[in-house]
């Protein structure tokens, strides 16, 4: 796909495009295109990317600002006792409650949130991906 030479209009073009679109673009001007599936977060780094070419991207200082925020930001601090915990599973909303030696589920006390998450499911899963606390947690 050919854009034109204002920024913005070629900003504009790409959401008129589907994946396979953004993805020939991307692949026209950087080579294989990465592997998202989502397009709006294929169309986001596009237009990041363009404009970054045009008026210079993040500056050194800057990037390493952003990668020991995101270093940080991964270590997250535990749960405190009191703090509630809300996931609906099949239709029926499950509320955690956080308590000193644990987790506190329909009256039963876990040790761990993987624990619960078991109990509600019947399958193994990391307790905080199952919350939505950790990567990857379901939506």
């Amino acid at each position: 796909m050919t854009f034109g030479s204002d920024v913005e209009e070629e900003i504009d073009a790409l959401a008129r495009l589907d994946l396979a679109g953004l993805q020939e673009a991307w692949r026209e001007r950087y080579g294989p295109p990465p592997a998202f599936r989502s397009r709006d977060l294929l169309r986001r780094l596009l237009a990041f990317e363009i404009q970054a070419e045009i008026y210079g991207g993040l500056d050194a200082e800057l990037r390493q600002r952003l990668r020991r925020s995101h270093s940080t930001a991964r270590k997250k601090p535990g749960l405190q006792p009191g703090t509630t915990i809300t996931r609906e599973w099949r239709g029926e909303r499950h509320v955690v409650e956080v308590v000193e030696a644990g987790f506190l589920h329909a009256g039963t006390r876990y040790r761990s949130l993987s624990e619960v998450a078991r109990a509600i499911t019947g399958a193994r899963w990391s307790g905080p991906r199952f919350f939505g606390l950790a990567e990857g947690a379901p939506k």
